[in-house]
Order: C-alpha cells, then structure tokens, then sequence
C-alpha cells in the first residue's frame, strides 16, 4: 500500500492552481472537468502520481466558498530551507502565516503558509542526516 493523494475541496480553481503550481512550484499532473457533476478535479504535485503522493483540488462549479474544520490539520511538505522557502513564497505574493524558526519544544525549524481557501501548508526544513521531528 502507499498513500495516492489527498484531496481540498477549493473556491476558484484558477486561483488555486496558480497559488499551487507558480507559489509553491508543484506540476499540474491532470485536469478533467465532470460536466455531468457540475465539478472539475486537478492533480498537483512535485512528480508523476505513479512514484509521489499528489494533491487532488477539487472544484465544485456551483460553490466558491467552504467552512474549514476545526480537525483538519495541514499539509507538509519538505524544503531544504524554510528560512529561503518563506523569502521565495512571499516574493510570489503568497502569505507567510508562521515565519520559518524552531517548532516550540524542538530543534525541527518549521513555517506555514496559507493557500487562497485558507488551507495551511507546513514546510518543514529537512535535516539530510536526521530526522529531529
């Protein structure tokens, strides 16, 4: 078994993807709209859905707006620098919400963004010889 993808339901497609793809540098993977459905899915990622886990946006034509739950979490994804990954996505005019620094208690330095629905995206600075989660 290996996890495939997890799935966001988004507002605007079109803002997400560029919030996706230009910010954070995944690949559109695949698009296909349902007219039927009246829903339009878009896989992302950093590499092809056969060897990585992706993202599924979800786009529900007929809503542009969800309430986000109080058990969801976030996304992490790993950089080699998030003091340099912070600088990068606000450059692209994406919102830093936690500055890069230390998680409280640890040694693991950890930011977060925030994509246009108001998912966080935690980026966690890998330590190549350790892992010090």
């Amino acid at each position: 078994m290996r996890m495939l993808h997890t799935m966001l339901r988004v507002g605007n497609l079109e803002r997400s993807l560029a919030f996706y793809t230009e910010v954070l540098g995944m690949k559109l993977l695949r698009q296909r709209d349902y007219e039927e459905g009246r829903f339009t899915l878009a896989f992302v990622g950093y590499g092809d859905e056969d060897s990585h886990t992706v993202l599924e946006l979800t786009y529900n034509w007929d809503q542009s707006e969800y309430t986000l739950g109080d058990a969801y979490g976030h996304i992490a994804i790993g950089v080699d620098d998030a003091y340099v990954a912070c600088d990068e996505i606000k450059a692209k005019g994406g919102r830093v919400v936690r500055e890069a620094g230390p998680m409280k208690g640890g040694v693991t330095v950890i930011a977060f963004v925030e994509d246009p629905d108001g998912y966080k995206v935690e980026l966690i600075q890998q330590d190549h010889n350790a892992r010090n989660n």
